[in-house]
């Protein structure tokens, strides 16, 4: 190692400087924190550290920055909250865009963002495995090029997981699925509902994607029914001439959480009438109570409850298995269906490469410390994106862990940060 400190000034002009001594294909000591994803929380995890002067590399599986946008969301999909709580720190929406910015915009924004803040990541690069190596103090990262299978090794000081609640798709076991000869696909792999012009749809899973899926599907001319196994709270999108989430964050700086879900719950009898007669009964417990202990969001209607309630969707009970062509529910009623669509969201994949059983738990994959404090753990260990508050829960905690590592680079990104 007596080389050392030329090897670390070559660092600091050069993050990507290949260390000479190494036993995999390649091996980069990072002068900087890595992170582990380009979704919208690690961009903006990345740009709130530049803005703090310290340098990152920026680590993606996929092709492009927020994959699950760009590859794997359906054609007519739109920000359920108004942009000015979807906005990344430091920059904000164009002035022109829509109060609900659709898919195509939003990825532009996010492109518009990455170069405005120089961040390029390493592409098609998929971490298998990231544990703390005691013995010098830092990260070791490993991973695989999807292209040429190319091994690689990332060395680094702090560690910033950004690969969020939405890594995996779920999908659920059901008997006899196996069986089935129609198409089943998840709404990750749904992009339009025109394929499926007067077909019988069966969609399983009632949040905001299932709903969205099944008005698509009925603009679209097809037979859609949607599997609803528990209770939902469905809200109007707008309500009061505000947004609905605006509205309750407003009144949530006056009133009690409690209080507030009972006007929420008030204005949308009022608007949408009873929901539990079409098949969509509400749970005990108020919208914003549920989303805060749970993290289950409440639908916000763009138009599917009206399809509902004219018939144009179908509401059906729980699953009890699937056949080669019908689908028999927990009622005894069996239906036949040229396709099923599973809208049951995501998972978390940190336990299957992150190799650390404290900040994290293996169980669901998001840090064991619920919001405001699940942002850091021990040894340089960061996450962002993990709130079950969505953007705005991202935004906040980039700029906490910025701040936070901002505090040690002051202190030692200008010296020897390896002795």
């Amino acid at each position: 190692m007596d080389n050392l400190r030329e090897i670390q000034g070559k660092m600091a002009h050069d993050p990507h400087y290949d260390y000479p001594y190494c036993k995999w294909k390649r091996q980069v000591w990072v002068h900087g924190p890595v992170i582990v994803g380009a979704g919208p929380s690690g961009l903006a995890a990345a740009a709130c550290l530049k803005e703090q002067g310290v340098p990152s590399v920026v680590i993606e599986r996929s092709n492009c920055i927020a994959s699950l946008w760009q590859l794997k969301t359906y054609d007519r999909l739109r920000l359920h909250l108004p942009k000015k709580f979807c906005e990344l720190p430091l920059m904000p929406f164009p002035k022109d865009f829509p109060t609900y910015p659709d898919k195509q915009q939003f990825v532009e924004y996010l492109e518009a963002y990455a170069k405005r803040f120089r961040i390029e990541p390493v592409f098609e690069q998929s971490v298998e495995s990231a544990m703390y190596d005691a013995s010098i103090g830092m990260w070791r990262v490993k991973s695989v090029g999807l292209k040429a299978g190319e091994e690689m090794e990332y060395v680094c000081r702090w560690l910033v997981v950004a690969t969020g609640e939405n890594a995996e798709a779920v999908v659920p076991e059901i008997d006899g699925i196996m069986d089935f000869n129609g198409e089943v696909k998840h709404t990750s792999e749904y992009k339009s509902g025109s394929v499926y012009k007067g077909k019988k749809v069966l969609v399983v899973g009632c949040g905001n994607s299932g709903m969205e899926v099944c008005l698509d599907l009925c603009n679209h001319n097809a037979k859609p029914s949607l599997v609803v196994r528990d209770a939902v709270h469905v809200l109007p999108r707008d309500m009061l001439g505000k947004s609905t989430f605006g509205l309750s964050m407003w009144l949530l700086k006056w009133l009690p959480m409690r209080f507030v879900d009972r006007i929420l719950l008030i204005v949308s009898w009022l608007v949408l009438g009873s929901t539990a007669k079409f098949g969509l009964d509400r749970p005990s417990m108020g919208p914003l109570e549920l989303k805060n202990l749970s993290g289950k969001t409440p639908v916000l209607d763009v138009g599917a409850l009206a399809k509902i309630k004219s018939g144009n969707i179908k509401i059906c009970p729980g699953i009890e298995r699937i056949g080669r062509l019908g689908v028999q529910f927990v009622n005894g009623k069996i239906e036949n269906f040229d396709a099923i669509i599973f809208a049951t969201g995501y998972k978390s994949n940190v336990p299957s490469w992150l190799k650390e059983g404290e900040m994290f738990s293996e169980k669901d994959g998001y840090p064991r410390r619920p919001f405001p404090n699940g942002w850091k753990g021990a040894f340089g260990l960061y996450a962002v994106g993990f709130t079950k508050r969505g953007l705005l829960g991202a935004s906040a905690d980039s700029k906490r862990i910025a701040e936070d590592i901002g505090r040690y680079w002051k202190v030692e990104g200008n010296q020897n940060i390896l002795l």
